[in-house]
C-alpha cells in the first residue's frame, strides 16, 4: 500500500505542477475559442479532470499538447450541444474594469468579436496558429485534418479578419493576421 500511495502522491505533485505551469495558457486558449471567460473556465476544468484521470499515461508524452487537444475537443463538444439547446447573445453582462486596462480590454473585445465571425474550424485554426504558435503540420495532427485543409482554412479565416472593418479602423489600414492586437486573457 505504501508504494501505491507514494506513486499517487508523486503523480498528484506532477499534475499540480503541470496545472500551475500550463493552466493560464490553457484558459487563454479556451477563452479565445469560446469568447466567454466563464465557459472557458468550465471547458478547462473539464479537460483537466479528464487529464487527471489518465495522468499516468500522459506524462511520457507532451502533456501540454495532449491537454490542449482535450480543450479543443471539449469546445467542439460544447458547440455541438449548443446548437440544440442555447442561443448566444450579442452582448455579455457589464463588468467593472480598471481605467488603466480599458484600452487592452477594448482590443480584447474587438479581437473576440472578430474571432466570433469565423466558423468554429476557422477560429480553432487561427487560435492554434497565432496564439498557440503551432505549425500547420502540428495543427493538422492535433485536429486530425490534412495540412492542406489547415492552410486553406487559415487563408479563408485571415481573409475574413482582414476584411473586418473594426480591425482595419484600429490599425489605420487593412487588418493583418491579428492587426497588431496583443491579447492577454
Amino acid at each position: 500500500m505504501g508504494v501505491k500511495r507514494e506513486q499517487r502522491q508523486r503523480q498528484d505533485a506532477e499534475f499540480s505542477a503541470f496545472v500551475a505551469g500550463s493552466g493560464r495558457q490553457l484558459l487563454r486558449l479556451a477563452e479565445l475559442l469560446t469568447g466567454d471567460p466563464e465557459r472557458a473556465k468550465d471547458i478547462v476544468q473539464s479537460a483537466l479532470e479528464r487529464a487527471y484521470l489518465h495522468w499516468h499515461r500522459i506524462t511520457g508524452d507532451d502533456p501540454t499538447a495532449y491537454v490542449r487537444r482535450i480543450v479543443v475537443n471539449q469546445h467542439r463538444d460544447w458547440w455541438r450541444r449548443l446548437r440544440n439547446r442555447e442561443l448566444p447573445t450579442d452582448h455579455t453582462p457589464d463588468r467593472p474594469l480598471a481605467e488603466d486596462l480599458a484600452e487592452r480590454q477594448a482590443e480584447r473585445a474587438l479581437l473576440h468579436q472578430a474571432l466570433g465571425t469565423l466558423t468554429r474550424r476557422e477560429r480553432t485554426v487561427v487560435v492554434l496558429r497565432y496564439y498557440g504558435d503551432l505549425t500547420e503540420a502540428a495543427i493538422a495532427a492535433e485536429l486530425g485534418i490534412a495540412r492542406g485543409t489547415v492552410k486553406s482554412t487559415l487563408n479563408r479565416a485571415l481573409s475574413k479578419l482582414r476584411a473586418h472593418p473594426e480591425l482595419a479602423d484600429r490599425t489605420g489600414g487593412p487588418a493583418g493576421p491579428m492587426a497588431h492586437i496583443e491579447v492577454t486573457v
